[in-house]
């Protein structure tokens, strides 16, 4: 991301469950300056959740490490990017398919990817295995 941002944070927590509630309210508390609506609040705080519970469940498993959030607000579009430097996703097309789980023996839904593409207005993810992966949304604000 640039400097070229009207503003920006960074946040960084231990991959502990404890923490996803945390890293959503942060993230929601820096949009707020954009003056949301409730929906569109809802909507970044789900896409976030999701992308933090994956580090922390996906990423690192049951080990503890770093997650990362960056975000930038540009203008009435927020952009946010979590990262982990985790296990990393070993087929990142099945991994963003709907209802395609990791983790089946967890009854996770498999649908984390599609509820941050139904939420924000982009989504790229990009990872490597053995070393971690990374979420970059964005959602551009009504005015």
């Amino acid at each position: 991301m640039h400097n070229t941002n009207d503003n920006e944070m960074t946040l960084i927590f231990k991959s502990k469950s404890a923490n996803e509630g945390f890293a959503r309210a942060t993230v929601a508390a820096f949009a707020s300056q954009l003056d949301p609506t409730l929906d569109e609040l809802a909507d970044i705080k789900t896409a976030v959740s999701e992308a933090v519970t994956n580090a922390i469940i996906h990423g690192y498993s049951n080990t503890v490490g770093d997650v990362h959030i960056h975000c930038a607000i540009k203008g009435r579009t927020i952009y946010i990017e979590i990262s982990d430097k985790g296990h990393g996703i070993k087929n990142l097309a099945q991994a963003m398919e709907p209802l395609y789980s990791g983790c089946p023996e967890m009854e996770r839904s498999g649908m984390g990817f599609t509820v941050m593409e139904t939420f924000m207005d982009s989504l790229d993810v990009t990872s490597v295995l053995g070393e971690g992966t990374t979420v970059k949304m964005s959602k551009t604000l009504r005015s």
